[in-house]
């Protein structure tokens, strides 16, 4: 499906509320078109709407108009160099960059990421990880209220469904 097209179906997307949808197309998007800045910016629109300031800091990073907040959250959430590398979904070389800002940064990331890892990296090649990932800020509460509200919604359907063949019985 041509861009244009693509980026219509986005707009109506978001016209009508489905927000997941758009945020899925423009992902899908920049990950075709790395070196647009303008997808970039749009998935961090969306990401706004989410309240997700750190995925909208993550989109932005290579803008110059880029809010400080957005990008200490997103430099929080991807502590090493390695992970901002992958996050930033970039292929191919620097020189693609939109802008000299752009280039800049990502400069800048590449060059952190290969200080780290000890060889020189480049944009296109996996570079290794070994658990120091993304934090999850609040991931492990999000987990034990889910897996106890799982646990009680069970429980009590379990009960309900139990009284009820009781109640068959009787």
């Amino acid at each position: 499906m041509p861009l244009d097209e693509t980026l219509a179906r986005v707009d109506t997307d978001l016209a009508a509320g489905r927000v997941p949808l758009a945020r899925q197309r423009l992902r899908g998007l920049v990950g075709s078109y790395p070196w647009d800045l303008t997808l970039r910016r749009r998935l961090a629109a969306v990401y706004r709407l989410y309240g997700d300031a750190a995925e909208a800091g993550r989109w932005m990073y290579l803008e110059e108009d880029r809010d400080p907040e957005e990008t200490a959250a997103f430099e929080r959430r991807y502590v090493s160099a390695r992970w901002r590398m992958k996050a930033l979904a970039w292929r191919g070389p620097e020189a693609l960059a939109a802008t000299p800002f752009a280039a800049e940064r990502l400069a800048e990331v590449r060059e952190a990421c290969a200080a780290e890892v000890g060889r020189p990296v480049d944009w296109d090649e996996p570079v290794p990880f070994d658990g120091d990932g993304p934090v999850d800020e609040g991931g492990r509460a999000g987990c034990v209220v889910v897996t106890v509200g799982a646990f009680l919604g069970g429980t009590v359907m379990a009960g309900i469904w139990l009284k009820g063949l009781l109640s068959l019985f009787e």
